[in-house]
């Protein structure tokens, strides 16, 4: 089928210029001024709009399971979620797996339950729980099936110790892969939690940030750079960074020319810790592991996003409901589910305090939401651009759509979002997935199972 997208400002992470855009069997064809209607099935006036590569997440939790606990919405209100947000395709990231499980048990449980239910484009990350020869020379065979990165946390049940990290560093540059991390420091949270234990303090949500200070980032963060350096300078990606202690850490190593890539997500540019004062309990419904920091901490990544220091915003979705975390959290903070729901309102929010209020322009806009997670977590040339032979993945953006963020007027299933009441300017009109369009004002066309796995390789 034949679909030409008129009359649109094309936004890609390079230009923004005037164009008209053909597409056939699901890829762009032709990106030209006053292409020919005839012979086209189908014209999308996209006039007034900005029409922009799809959004691509590359940090989920749609259908993350912790102990019984399982987040709200799992893989299909999930991605009818990101859908209605702009997002055209995410990499998620599984939880951990039964203790001594083998590498590739995660990806393939999930791609059984995600095929049926996701209506957008979608790969995996590995988890890495534990390591020994078998895990290593596993490494090789998921990378070869198109999972070309691994996650690895240093804190929590599954984390990994240094020795270990290296091993996996180096397993995971020799497969042509990405290793990302989780980057805190177990034992200083173990340590701080421990004290409000004994002193009490442990009804409080504002404990849980001084429990994961910004230290404990920065530390690991540190400590990372120093591992990699001693695998050999291998490339590593630190996943949700919210601290200016970490970010200029990972600044003084980039101008060192050393290959590391940090993530961060709108609730650590948008929020502060003054959330977890909020009356009637309503500060659980900010217990994420990093925790929202201070205004001064906003204010430097705002900065690390626009000297190019920051190369992704995804969002570390992970919809736990604010009733399951009154049901944990209530009387021990330290007991709530960790994480929040936000792949529905990152292109927004990130347009609308980035773009509109200077603090990034456009094409940096455009490089942060989807062009930079393609080429890092090898979906490019494939996703996250505008251009001949790639997949019709197209978000058309109204630049004066006016809304007041609620659970009301969202699509995810769950029970709050953490970004209520905030005001935003510009939203997805229409969002195209392989050439089709699977929103439109709003309107949800994709049927569960729409979406197709993404076979990843990162470009060397």
């Amino acid at each position: 089928m034949s679909i030409l997208v008129a009359n649109g400002t094309v936004v890609t992470a390079t230009r923004v210029f005037q164009s008209d855009i053909l597409i056939e069997n699901g890829c762009i064809t032709a990106i030209e001024e006053d292409i020919s209607r005839a012979n086209v099935e189908k014209n999308i006036d996209a006039a007034g709009c900005y029409v922009m590569p799809g959004g691509v997440d590359v940090h989920t939790h749609m259908n993350l399971t912790v102990g019984e606990k399982h987040v709200s919405d799992g893989f299909y209100h999930g991605s009818v979620a990101a859908a209605h947000g702009g997002t055209t395709c995410i990499v998620e990231h599984p939880g951990f797996g039964p203790e001594g499980c083998e590498l590739s048990h995660q990806i393939d449980l999930y791609q059984e339950q995600a095929t049926d239910e996701m209506v957008i484009d979608y790969s995996f990350h590995g988890v890495v729980q534990h390591v020994d020869d078998q895990v290593l020379q596993s490494v090789a065979s998921l990378t070869d099936k198109g999972i070309a990165s691994l996650k690895v946390y240093l804190t929590y049940s599954g984390r990994l110790g240094d020795e270990e990290i290296i091993q996996v560093m180096k397993a995971t540059r020799d497969a042509g892969g990405m290793p990302t991390f989780h980057a805190e420091n177990h034992a200083i949270i173990s340590e701080l939690t421990q004290e409000f234990r004994q002193t009490g303090d442990i009804k409080d949500p504002a404990s849980h940030p001084k429990s994961r200070p910004d230290y404990a980032e920065a530390e690991a963060i540190n400590r990372l750079i120093a591992l990699s350096r001693a695998a050999g300078n291998v490339p590593i990606y630190i996943v949700h960074l919210s601290t200016a202690s970490g970010l200029e850490i990972i600044r003084n190593a980039q101008k060192q020319g050393l290959e590391i890539y940090a993530e961060t997500c709108p609730q650590y540019l948008t929020l502060t810790d003054s959330c977890y004062r909020e009356a009637d309990d309503k500060g659980l419904q900010y217990i994420m592991a990093p925790p929202v920091r201070t205004e001064q901490d906003c204010d430097a990544l705002w900065d690390g996003l626009a000297d190019g220091t920051i190369s992704v915003v995804a969002t570390d979705h992970c919809a736990f409901s604010f009733a399951q975390k009154l049901a944990k959290g209530k009387t021990d903070i330290f007991q709530s589910p960790g994480g929040i729901p936000g792949v529905e309102t990152r292109i927004p929010l990130l347009f609308s305090e980035g773009v509109l209020k200077k603090r990034i322009d456009m094409n940096r806009f455009v490089q942060l939401v989807s062009t930079n997670p393609a080429r890092i977590m090898g979906l490019a040339p494939q996703k996250g651009d505008i251009a001949i032979g790639a997949d019709a993945d197209l978000m058309i953006l109204d630049p004066t759509a006016e809304k007041t963020i609620s659970r009301e007027i969202l699509h995810q299933h769950v029970d709050y979002t953490p970004f209520a009441g905030m005001k935003v300017t510009g939203w997805p009109r229409t969002v195209m997935v392989r050439g089709r369009t699977i929103v439109h004002e709003e309107k949800m066309s994709a049927t569960k199972g729409f979406g197709n796995f993404v076979n990843r390789k990162i470009q060397t």
